[in-house]
């Protein structure tokens, strides 16, 4: 049976994911318009700093931040962020991102994004958000309701 195009945008997500370079969460993020990908993004410091997992130490995890919180502590640059920064602005107006995350022992972490990355969606005029919550179900939403 073919997945519906939600399912398969964030099979694809969950693949991207995998080469997130965070020690405690695993993010990937596709911007999707008419159908077709244009852009990417995995959460993992910028281009040129040492990675989390090649430095072996996360920082937030060290001092035992909750999720959510503290995040001038992290050097990463979120999948969300990541997959508008690599992406034709011209071609996002009226896109949707899909996201999908893990946590460290490879549940489902929730997708929702942060406020820094709603900010970034609607700035980047995508309308549409479809991640998977904790519990794996598929959530979408209308960036304007972020």
């Amino acid at each position: 049976m073919r997945p519906d195009w939600d399912t398969y945008f964030l099979e694809i997500a969950k693949v991207v994911s995998s080469r997130s370079t965070c020690m405690r969460r695993k993010y990937g993020a596709v911007i999707v318009k008419d159908r077709v990908i244009i852009s990417t993004g995995y959460n993992g410091a910028p281009r040129g700093e040492t990675n989390c997992i090649d430095a072996g130490v996360c920082k937030r995890k060290s001092l035992n931040v909750p999720p959510g919180e503290r995040y001038e502590l992290c050097v990463a640059v979120h999948a969300e962020q990541n997959a508008i920064i690599n992406g034709p602005p011209e071609r996002m107006k009226g896109s949707t991102i899909y996201i999908a995350g893990f946590e460290e022992d490879n549940t489902v972490a929730n997708g929702h994004p942060c406020l820094l990355c709603r900010r970034m969606i609607k700035n980047a005029q995508i309308t549409e958000v479809v991640y998977l919550n904790k519990d794996g179900e598929i959530i979408k939403v209308l960036a304007e309701e972020l």
